[in-house]
C-alpha cells in the first residue's frame, strides 16, 4: 500500500466532499431522544440519516457488491447498516465499523458568531454540535475503504454501523443487534471513531471507558410554595434535604464517592499507563479545560487527575428543576427541588447493579420523612479492552508514524459508548480500535464543540491502514 497515495486520497476526499457535508449536517438539530423526546415528529432524525445516506450511496459503486440499508424497527431510532463485501479471495473475517449521529442539546455558552446548529470553520477547525461527536465517523470509515478501493489494497468484510441513540444510552441498540445478528456475524476487529485524544499529534488509543448510571433526585416537602418568612424554620428546605442526601454518595469537600460499592481495583496495567499518558501531556491533563481564573484542578498529581477521570466514580449535577429564575426568585420555600445526577463508575462495574445500589442509598431513610424519589434512567456497564493481538499492536504503531509522524500512545476515557462493553461481552475474540478526534478544547456536549479537521483526515488514514492489515493477518490465518 502507497501510504502517501493513501493520504492524498482521504485528504482530498476531506477537503471536496466530507467537510462541506459535515457543514450541512451540524445545521440539523438532531438531538439525542432524551433531549427531544419528539424526535419522529419532528424530523430532524430522518434528515440527518438521509444527509449520510445520500453520500454514502454515492460512493457505494466505487466498492463491488456493497449495500446500504436504513434499518427502522417499530418504536426506534433508525440505524444505517452498510455492509463492504471482502476483497480478500477466501476471507470470512469481519470487521464492524462504528459510529452515531444523534447529538447532544444546545447547551449554552458558545462565543460570539458560534451556536450549536451554525457551521464555522476557523483555520483546520470545523465549530458546531456533533460534527466531532459523532457525525464524522461514517464519512471517516467509509473514506477509509474507498482509499483502500482505489489502489485495489485487499481487506476482509466491513459492516458500517451508524446508530441514533447513542447520546441517549444506546437503548436502542441492542435490539438492532439482535434483529441484524445473522447479517452481522462474528467480527474479529471493530473500529470505533467516537471517542478522544490527548492531543493531536499522535494517534491515541482508547483502552478503557467508564460505565455511567444516573436519573432524577427529587425532594418534596410541600404540595405547594408557601411564603418563605412564615415556614422558614418550621419546614425544612427541600434543597438542604437534597444536599444531605447527595452527601451519602459525595463527600461535599472533596468530591470523592463515598460508598467503597462503587469502586474497583485498578489493574497495574492501567496505571501504568495512566503514568505514561502524563509524561506525555503534562498539564494539558488539566489545562484543556477553560477554567475560570484562579480556579485548580482537585489535586496536581497528574497520575491521580487521569485515574479519577477513567477509573474512579464521579458524580455531576447536570440539571436543576423546582427553582424559578434568579429574575422571578420571590420570597417562597419551594415545594421540590429536583436534580439530574450523572454518577461516571468504572469500567469493569456492572452498571446495572450500581444503579439499584445508587437508588436505594438515595432513597432510603429520607430526613423528616420528605418525599424521595429516583427515576433511574441508566445503568449501562463500562468497557476494559482485551490485550492486543500482536499484529493490531504493530499496525498501529505504524500507522500513527506514517500519518502524526509520532508514536501511537493509549489511554482510557472518562466517557462511555454502551456498544463497546455490549460487543465486548458477545465477541470476546475480537480486537478492538477505539480512537476518536475529541482532543483538547474540543468540547463535545459543551459550547463551541469543534472538529479538528487535519486529525479527522489522519484517523481515517489509520483506520484505512488497520484494516488492509487485518486482512494481511487474515490471509497468513
Amino acid at each position: 500500500m502507497d501510504t502517501a497515495r493513501l493520504s492524498g486520497f482521504i485528504g482530498g476526499l476531506w477537503d471536496d466532499e466530507i467537510v462541506p457535508q459535515l457543514v450541512e449536517y451540524i445545521r440539523i438539530p438532531n438531538k439525542s431522544p432524551m433531549f427531544d423526546a419528539q424526535w419522529a415528529e419532528h424530523g430532524y432524525m430522518d434528515q440527518a440519516v438521509s444527509l449520510l445516506e445520500r453520500w454514502a450511496r454515492g460512493k457505494l459503486a466505487s466498492l463491488k457488491g456493497a449495500s446500504l440499508e436504513v434499518v427502522r424497527l417499530p418504536g426506534r431510532t433508525p440505524l444505517i447498516y452498510i455492509d463492504v463485501p471482502a476483497t480478500l479471495t477466501g476471507c470470512e473475517e469481519t470487521v464492524v465499523l462504528y459510529g452515531h449521529l444523534d447529538k447532544q442539546p444546545e447547551m449554552t455558552g458558545w462565543a460570539e458568531g458560534l451556536g450549536p446548529w451554525t457551521p464555522v470553520i476557523k483555520g483546520d477547525k470545523l465549530y458546531g454540535r456533533g460534527g466531532a461527536d459523532d457525525g464524522y465517523a461514517m464519512f471517516g470509515s467509509l473514506s477509509a475503504l474507498l482509499a483502500l478501493s482505489e489502489q485495489g489494497v485487499p481487506h476482509a468484510r466491513c459492516v458500517i454501523l451508524i446508530e441514533a441513540c447513542e447520546e441517549s444510552g444506546s437503548y436502542d441498540l441492542p435490539h438492532y443487534v439482535d434483529h441484524l445478528s445473522e447479517r452481522i456475524g462474528s467480527p474479529t476487529l471493530v473500529v470505533c471513531l467516537d471517542s478522544g485524544c490527548g492531543n493531536y499529534d499522535q494517534l491515541w488509543l482508547t483502552t478503557s471507558l467508564r460505565g455511567m448510571t444516573g436519573g432524577e433526585l427529587t425532594v418534596q416537602v410541600l404540595e405547594e410554595g408557601v411564603h418563605s418568612g412564615d415556614a422558614s424554620g418550621v419546614v425544612p428546605s427541600s434543597f438542604r434535604i437534597l444536599r444531605e442526601i447527595l452527601s451519602r454518595l459525595e463527600d461535599p469537600a472533596t468530591g470523592r464517592i463515598k460508598p467503597e460499592e462503587l469502586y474497583v481495583e485498578i489493574p497495574p496495567q492501567r496505571a501504568e499507563q495512566a503514568r505514561r499518558s502524563t509524561q506525555v501531556l503534562g498539564e494539558a491533563v488539566y489545562d484543556k479545560f477553560p477554567f475560570v481564573e484562579g480556579m485548580q484542578p482537585v489535586t496536581h498529581d497528574l497520575v491521580e487527575l487521569v485515574l479519577n477521570r477513567t477509573w474512579r466514580p464521579q458524580l455531576a449535577v447536570t440539571g436543576v428543576g423546582g427553582m424559578p429564575t434568579l429574575e422571578s426568585a420571590g420570597n417562597v420555600l419551594r415545594p421540590f427541588t429536583a436534580v439530574k445526577l450523572s454518577l461516571r463508575v468504572p469500567p469493569t462495574l456492572n452498571g446495572a447493579k450500581a444503579g439499584r445500589f445508587l437508588k436505594e442509598l438515595l432513597e432510603k431513610d429520607p430526613p423528616y420523612g420528605a418525599k424521595v424519589s429516583f427515576k433511574l434512567e441508566k445503568d449501562g456497564s463500562g468497557w476494559n479492552a482485551p490485550q492486543l493481538s500482536p499484529w493490531l499492536e504493530q499496525a498501529v504503531a505504524e500507522a500513527s508514524e506514517h500519518y502524526f509522524g509520532a508514536p501511537a500512545a493509549y489511554m482510557g476515557e472518562g466517557g462511555s459508548i454502551p456498544f463497546m462493553g455490549m460487543l465486548g461481552e458477545k465477541f470476546p475474540q475480537a480486537q478492538f480500535l477505539i480512537t476518536g478526534v475529541l482532543g483538547p478544547h474540543s468540547n463535545a456536549h459543551g459550547p463551541n464543540e469543534f472538529l479538528h479537521i487535519p486529525t479527522g483526515k489522519k484517523v481515517s488514514m489509520v483506520v484505512a491502514e488497520v484494516v488492509a492489515r487485518h486482512g494481511e493477518q487474515a490471509r497468513r490465518g
